[in-house]
């Protein structure tokens, strides 16, 4: 194999080709007079967790031999990084949130998690490198790790060997992670699945299928993902002015600001859509201002600490209260909203719960008289004009990803039946683009999605971000609170 080097050509030492070349008077300075620590960690409590879904998913390839690599920081600009998110799978299967690490399953269920150890003071990484802990941090001792995570580790500077040693007909693969490990272990054969190797590709589908049901944990971490997404909300509430316009980057970094407090950070790009941008599905650019009399919609949610997301869509009067137009549509969307909620039930086909908020909202538009066909027509489909004004899917499965699950088999998913332990979004909207003819002057610009966080149970839905109102008149009244509250700050 070449030299081990990171994605951006740097050698694996870390030092980087700008570096000064010290002189040894300096260099022998600094290997001196330092106190040695050790991390006060212990085993955490979900570690059986982490273990009982790398034991289902071993057994689910037997006699096999399973790599799943975490991923390596990416370049936001020249030499510098984003901020590192680790895997999603990756993490799911052993908690582990470095860079750079990889999960060797072997096929008598032992695992082994190959890491970046600790930069030991007997060398100079630990000043010298940008690996070190004087520029990054004190890392863990393979011990630290192993107690922590309750899992064998070894150095990452023994995975080549490890790798070298795996037969290819017996090794899987997660693949589009780590170039070095992709290169290191070749697809056994040209089979191809969804574009992919095959062998590789039923892997990914085997984790993503594991994902689908929550266990009380996961569903624990959802709820302090939701509960910390509706503080934002309210914080976001509180600085949002009704006589004047205000920024939506404001908002945006209002948000922020309590995701990263209380949690890892914002589960995905934040949307702040004040007047007419409420129509663009994902708008990220939030660089317009409110307008008192307009409607303001925000999708955003809190990633916790261990990277389970909330996914919550709210629309508010900017100056307080709806007028009788914004509310027809919102409440339709309401209705709608709530139709599906209601579905959310073990053995209910996912797409029904689409189906029930869309008549919902085709009713509403026929109401509105946008519909130049009846509504079983534009239901139909071979019709579904409706979509003109609702565009998207109603739900999606909600996770460590907040588009959970993605991996996972159409007839176990998007055209499966939901099962106890689903976590999934129901999010209808209704969306009049401001250059569309087709409808009255009065509503183009009109975006409203009512998007809330659904647990499925044998006891019927469970909406884990109700702690935010739906309603009109209680969003209204909500609104009006939070106001006289003021501003806070975290804490």
């Amino acid at each position: 194999m070449a030299e081990d080097r990171t994605q951006q050509g740097k050698p694996a030492d870390g030092t980087e080709s700008h570096d000064p070349d010290f002189p040894e008077a300096f260099l022998a300075f600094m290997r001196q007079g330092w106190r040695d620590t050790e991390l006060p960690v212990g085993p955490r409590p979900e570690v059986p967790n982490y273990a009982k879904r790398r034991a289902a998913l071993a057994a689910a390839f037997p006699g096999e031999t399973l790599v799943v690599p975490t991923g390596n920081e990416k370049v936001r600009a020249n030499d510098t990084e984003h901020r590192f998110r680790p895997g999603s799978d990756f993490a799911y299967l052993t908690g582990d949130l470095d860079p750079d690490s990889v999960l060797v399953l072997r096929p008598n269920g032992d695992a082994t998690l190959f890491m970046r150890p600790r930069s030991s003071r007997l060398t100079d990484e630990f000043f010298r490198s940008r690996h070190g802990e004087l520029w990054v941090g004190r890392r863990p001792t393979l011990h630290e790790k192993s107690t922590e995570l309750g899992l064998p580790t070894a150095d990452l500077a023994d995975l080549d060997a490890a790798l070298a040693d795996l037969a290819p007909g017996r090794t899987r693969v997660l693949r589009g992670f780590d170039p070095r490990v992709d290169a290191a272990v070749r697809p056994y054969d040209g089979a191809r699945l969804d574009g992919q190797p095959a062998r590789d590709r039923e892997l990914a589908i085997a984790i993503a299928e594991l994902k689908l049901v929550k266990d009380e944990w996961e569903i624990a971490q959802l709820q302090e993902a939701c509960d910390a997404t509706v503080r934002g909300f309210e914080d976001v509430a509180r600085v949002l002015p009704a006589d004047r316009g205000v920024a939506e980057r404001l908002l945006e970094g209002v948000f922020a600001l309590r995701a990263r407090h209380d949690g890892n950070d914002v589960g995905y790009g934040s949307i702040v859509g004040a007047g007419e941008h409420a129509t663009v599905l994902h708008w990220v650019h939030n660089h317009g201002t409110t307008r008192p009399g307009e409607l303001l919609l925000m999708d955003m949610g809190v990633e916790n600490r261990n990277l389970y997301t909330a996914d919550v869509t709210r629309v508010l009067p900017v100056d307080g209260r709806f007028t009788p137009l914004q509310r027809q549509v919102y409440d339709a969307v309401h209705a709608a909203q709530q139709a599906g909620i209601e579905m959310c039930r073990p053995g209910v086909q996912f797409r029904d719960v689409h189906l029930a908020s869309m008549r919902v909202l085709t009713e509403a538009l026929d109401g509105l008289g946008l519909l130049p066909v009846s509504v079983d027509e534009a239901m139909d489909p071979e019709s579904t004009i409706y979509r003109r004004w609702t565009l998207h899917g109603t739900s999606h499965m909600l996770g460590i990803d907040v588009h959970d699950c993605a991996n996972a088999r159409k007839e176990m998913y998007r055209e499966g039946p939901l099962g106890e332990g689903y976590v999934l979004t129901v999010e209808p909207g209704l969306y009049f683009q401001p250059e569309d003819e087709l409808v009255p002057e009065e509503l183009r610009g009109i975006g409203v999605r009512i998007e809330d966080d659904i647990l499925v149970t044998v006891d019927g839905p469970v909406n884990l971000s109700a702690g935010l109102p739906r309603g009109s008149a209680e969003v209204e009244t909500w609104l009006a609170e939070q106001r006289e509250a003021g501003p806070r700050l975290p804490g």
